[in-house]
């Protein structure tokens, strides 16, 4: 194997089956079909996989193109260990029901967060008033 540099180093990598995960939580499977020297990526028989504790659903997406500033993550799927999981794969009605609960229940928690704090005389700065660097 000789090195390549950059996005190039992938090019080995084509026509396998990765795992991606985006920079916005999102989590993608599906065969790398095409990348350029920017890393972004076409991905092909793509599904979008959601975890919500012990269980998993996926969502067909189908052909799926992806800017790569917005790839954290870029992994080769071992097919041979690819069922090995010790996850519960569920419908995607029941996926979708189990994330938005712990949504909720995220939410809640971090409004309960937020009052002791202002309780005690404290606050969380806004997101939006942060310096970005």
């Amino acid at each position: 194997m000789n090195y390549m540099p950059g996005t190039a180093s992938l090019i080995e990598d084509i026509d396998k089956k990765h795992l991606v995960l985006l920079r916005d939580g999102r989590t993608l499977i599906g065969f790398l079909r095409s990348i350029d020297q920017f890393a972004n990526l076409v991905l092909h028989q793509t599904v979008e996989r959601i975890h919500v504790g012990k269980k998993y659903g996926d969502i067909p997406r189908g052909i799926f193109v992806v800017r790569g500033e917005n790839v954290v993550l870029l992994g080769e799927i071992d097919l041979e260990k690819e069922s090995d999981t010790p996850l519960q794969q569920v419908s995607i009605e029941e996926i979708l029901e189990e994330q938005r609960v712990e949504q909720q229940t995220r939410l809640e928690a971090e409004k309960l967060k937020v009052q002791a704090l202002k309780d005690r005389g404290l606050s969380l700065p806004r997101a939006d008033t942060l310096d970005e660097y």
